[in-house]
């Protein structure tokens, strides 16, 4: 019971009906259990890792672990939170988005040996639903439960266009646990009222009383989700030396929360760090990074990029290894150059970031994107604070 008492409580926003109830049943019987993840982007990012290591405690117990690819969902796109229609996206740019899911995941999950985790897509049963059915599963809402959520009517304040099938997402979300008949939901806070709202569908048509647990949401300083949607996110399965870097960016207020949601230090140990907060931030953030740069990309990996952060961004060094990019030697301007070492992530990104003093060259500052550099080989671009290239000789 401890055990099951630490999985419903860490990480944990709300449990509905009861918390008890759920521990109670998972007391009983191993329990089926799922969270969809919408394929928008190709990569999973750190709010993405809270659901993950709340998946792989429920895993870890024994119970029955789906992770399910919302690659139908994703088409439409959740409502949730967005201030305007959000973009639909093609199959196809969902298929190529989904691609590694299974691979970046499987850092977190165990999908082979012992109770393997089951990676499911909400296509094969959405995609089959008769127009009939579609009326048949709409005709358990009302549109008074719909239009009462706070970004609905946000929109209707300002005039902004409200679509029809944005009122869909929370159906196509209750057909998903219908489709796999699961005993509970996991999700972020910010999904209460897409898992919630059809729980009574569940208890008419297959007499599942369907238990929903939220996840509490990684926020920055202001209060902002941590995700792709606000455009703060930070990719967990790229480059370990971006991951370590960009922990170490986040607020000193976010470090406690961050181990206790993204971590798995255990709570004793992480609740000593309160009194070192005020007088050593840097220290717990370097753990910090450690631990979730660890889960991801394992110990080795890990150090190398301690390493590398220490080296260039503490102590301001060129590291050792520098991944190198060609362009014609002769005259460019430095716009050129950042466009050929492909870094930035557009024109206006990459002039924003000169002209803000954020890229060197050679160990100079340069400040204007159209001066004109001499190009010979050999010589060293840093863009930002993390990323060096070299020029091939």
């Amino acid at each position: 019971m401890d055990q099951i008492e630490e999985i419903l409580t860490r990480r944990v926003e709300k449990i509905l009906p009861t918390k008890e109830g759920l521990a109670k049943l998972m007391s009983q019987k191993k329990i089926r259990l799922y969270q969809g993840f919408d394929p928008s982007s190709p990569n999973l990012h750190v709010g993405h890792l809270v659901g993950l290591l709340q998946l792989k405690s429920f895993q870890d117990l024994g119970h029955e672990v789906i992770f399910l690819i919302g690659d139908f969902t994703a088409m439409i796109g959740d409502p949730t939170d967005k201030s305007a229609t959000r973009q639909k996206l093609s199959k196809e740019q969902v298929q190529k988005n989904a691609k590694t899911y299974k691979e970046q995941a499987g850092k977190i999950l165990r999908f082979k040996g012992d109770n393997p985790a089951q990676m499911k897509f909400n296509s094969e049963w959405l995609e089959k639903l008769k127009f009939n059915e579609v009326l048949e599963l709409s005709s358990n809402f009302t549109i008074q439960q719909l239009i009462e959520r706070n970004m609905f009517q946000e929109r209707l304040k300002q005039n902004k266009p409200i679509f029809l099938h944005e009122f869909i997402y929370p159906l196509m979300v209750t057909y998903d646990a219908l489709a796999m008949e699961v005993d509970l939901e996991v999700g972020g806070n910010d999904q209460l009222f897409n898992m919630a709202i059809g729980r009574n569908i569940l208890k008419e048509r297959i007499n599942k009383d369907k238990f929903v647990l939220t996840t509490k949401l990684l926020t920055d300083s202001q209060g902002r989700k941590i995700g792709k949607t606000t455009g703060n996110a930070i990719n967990l399965f790229g480059d370990p030396n971006d991951l370590f870097g960009q922990i170490m960016a986040l607020p000193d207020d976010t470090i406690i929360p961050a181990f206790k949601l993204t971590t798995t230090v255990p709570l004793d140990e992480i609740s000593q760090f309160e009194s070192k907060l005020d007088n050593d931030p840097m220290s717990l953030k370097k753990r910090l990074a450690f631990e979730v740069v660890k889960l991801c990309h394992g110990e080795d990996r890990t150090n190398q990029a301690q390493s590398h952060f220490q080296t260039t961004i503490q102590q301001g060094q060129t590291p050792d290894k520098v991944e190198e990019f060609s362009i014609k030697l002769g005259k460019h301007t430095l716009l050129e150059i950042c466009q050929s070492a492909k870094v930035g992530k557009s024109n206006a990104n990459i002039k924003r970031t000169i002209t803000q003093g954020g890229v060197e060259f050679n160990g100079k500052k340069i400040t204007d994107p159209n001066q004109e550099i001499d190009i010979k080989g050999g010589e060293v671009l840093k863009f930002g604070k993390r990323i060096f290239k070299k020029v091939k000789k």
